[in-house]
C-alpha cells in the first residue's frame, strides 16, 4: 500500500479510535460519578421492590431519575433490551489495535525499530509490538488472582509492573514507541477487564435473575474490582496517546522514569476526582492533585536542558549538507525516504527560508532531543546535532 494510501487510512482510523474513546471515557467517568452520587430511596416501596440507590438530575433540558438495582427489581421481571455498555471500549480497543498495525507495523523501520538500541528485523519488532500487549494482560490478571484481597498492594503491584514494562521496552524500541506501548499494554488490560470479567460476569448474574434463582454476588464484586482498575487506568492511557507531540518526556534516558511518574501523577488527579463525586465537593483531599503536580514539576527538572558553553562560530554553509543529508529526505514537498508521501506534520526543510522558519523545531526534535530522525533512519550523529544547536544557538543565520 502507498503511503499515500496509508496516510488517509491512518486519518480515518485515527478518528474513529477518537471518537469511540471518548464514547468509552465518558460512559466509565459517568457511571463512577453516578454509583457515587447515589443517594437511599426516598419511598420506602422502591426499596422494597430492589432498589439501592437513586439519583435526580437535570441535563438537556429535561430531568432524569436514574435508579440502582443491584440484583434487579424484585417486583417485576428484567426488561429484555437491556442496553449494555461495551461496544465503545471494543471499538476503542480495535482500532487501537488497527493505528498500531498501520503506523508503527507497517511503518516499523521508522516508527517501531532503532537500531542503536536494538538491532531488530520488521518481524522481530512486530511479534514483540503484539507479544507485549499479550504477556502484560496475563501479568495483570495474574496479579488480580493472587492479590484480590490486597487492593493496595495490588495496587503497587501493578504499577511496578507497568513501570518494568516502561523500562524494559525502551530497550527495545524506538523511546516514542516505547511510550505508546505502555499504553497499549493498560489498554488492552482495560479492554480485556471489560470482555472478560465485566460483561460475562454480569451476563451469569442476568441468567440467575432470569430463572429465578439468587445471584452470586461474586461476579459483580469481580466486576468492580476491575471497574475501579479501569478508572484508574484511564489519564495515564490518555497521556501515552498525546505524548507523541511531546519529545521532551520521552527522548531521555529518564523517559521510562518519566512515564512512571506522569502515570502515577494520572492516577492521583483520577483519586481526587472521584473524592470530588463521594464527597460532593467538600472536605477534598487536596494532598492528591498536589502531589501530582510535583511529579510533573519534578519531572519537568528532571528533564531540563542543560546550558552548553559556546563552541565556534557555525555557519549555514555547514549545518546546511547536514540538515539535506538528514532531515530534508523527509521534510520535503517530495520526500524521498520510502514510506512517506508528505512531509511529518507539514515541516518543510528543504530550502534555507524553510530551515530558518523551523529552526526552533529543529532544535527541538533533534537536538534537545533525539526525536527525529524517526528511528535515527538516516543515522545522524551527535557532532552533527551539536553542530547544529550551535549554529541555531548564534542565531541561526543563513549569512
Amino acid at each position: 500500500m502507498s503511503g499515500y494510501a496509508l496516510s488517509w487510512l491512518d486519518l480515518i482510523v485515527r478518528l474513529l479510535h477518537f471518537t469511540a474513546g471518548i464514547m468509552w471515557i465518558g460512559t466509565s467517568f459517568y457511571f463512577v460519578w453516578l454509583d457515587d452520587n447515589l443517594t437511599r430511596p426516598r419511598h420506602k416501596a422502591d426499596e422494597e421492590g430492589g432498589v439501592l440507590g437513586e439519583l435526580w438530575s437535570v441535563h438537556g433540558g429535561g430531568f432524569y431519575h436514574n435508579q440502582k438495582y443491584l440484583t434487579g427489581p424484585k417486583s417485576e421481571p428484567l426488561p429484555e433490551d437491556l442496553h449494555w455498555f461495551k461496544w465503545e471500549a471494543y471499538a476503542t480497543w480495535l482500532s487501537g489495535i488497527a493505528m498500531l498495525a498501520i503506523v508503527y507495523w507497517a511503518g516499523a523501520s521508522s516508527f517501531l525499530i532503532d537500531k542503536s538500541v536494538m538491532s531488530l528485523t520488521k518481524p522481530e519488532a512486530i511479534a514483540i509490538s503484539f507479544g507485549s500487549l499479550v504477556v502484560g494482560w496475563l501479568v495483570y490478571d495474574t496479579l488480580c488472582k493472587l492479590l484480590e484481597r490486597q487492593p493496595v498492594v495490588l495496587g503497587a503491584s501493578i504499577f511496578v509492573f507497568l513501570a518494568f514494562c516502561a523500562w524494559g521496552l525502551s530497550h527495545v524500541f524506538t523511546a516514542q514507541a516505547a511510550y505508546l506501548h505502555v499504553g497499549a499494554i493498560m489498554g488492552t488490560i482495560m479492554v480485556a477487564n471489560v470482555a472478560h470479567v465485566i460483561i460475562p460476569g454480569q451476563r451469569k448474574m442476568l441468567a440467575q435473575i432470569r430463572a429465578g434463582q439468587d445471584p452470586d454476588p461474586r461476579p459483580g464484586q469481580l466486576g468492580k474490582i476491575r471497574s475501579v482498575h479501569n478508572t484508574y487506568l484511564t489519564l495515564p492511557v490518555l497521556f501515552t496517546m498525546i505524548s507523541a507531540h511531546y519529545p521532551m518526556t520521552y527522548e531521555s534516558r529518564y523517559g521510562w522514569i518519566v512515564l512512571a511518574a506522569l502515570g502515577l501523577a494520572g492516577v492521583l488527579v483520577r483519586r481526587f476526582m472521584v473524592l470530588t463525586h463521594e464527597r460532593n465537593g467538600k472536605r477534598l483531599v487536596w494532598a492528591y492533585p498536589i502531589a501530582a503536580l510535583v511529579l510533573v514539576i519534578a519531572s519537568a527538572a528532571l528533564l531540563a536542558p542543560r546550558s552548553v558553553a559556546s563552541s565556534a562560530p557555525v555557519s549555514f554553509a555547514e549545518v546546511a549538507p547536514i540538515i539535506a543529508q538528514r532531515c530534508a529526505v523527509c521534510h520535503s514537498a517530495h520526500p524521498t525516504e520510502p514510506g512517506f508521501a508528505a512531509a511529518p506534520n507539514g515541516v518543510l526543510l528543504d530550502t534555507p527560508d524553510h530551515i530558518e522558519t523551523n529552526a526552533q523545531r529543529i532544535e527541538a526534535q533533534a537536538v534537545s532531543t533525539h526525536a527525529m530522525p524517526l528511528g535515527n533512519i538516516t543515522g545522524m550523529t551527535q557532532v552533527e546535532r551539536d553542530e547544529l544547536g550551535a549554529w541555531i544557538e548564534q542565531g541561526a543565520k543563513l549569512q
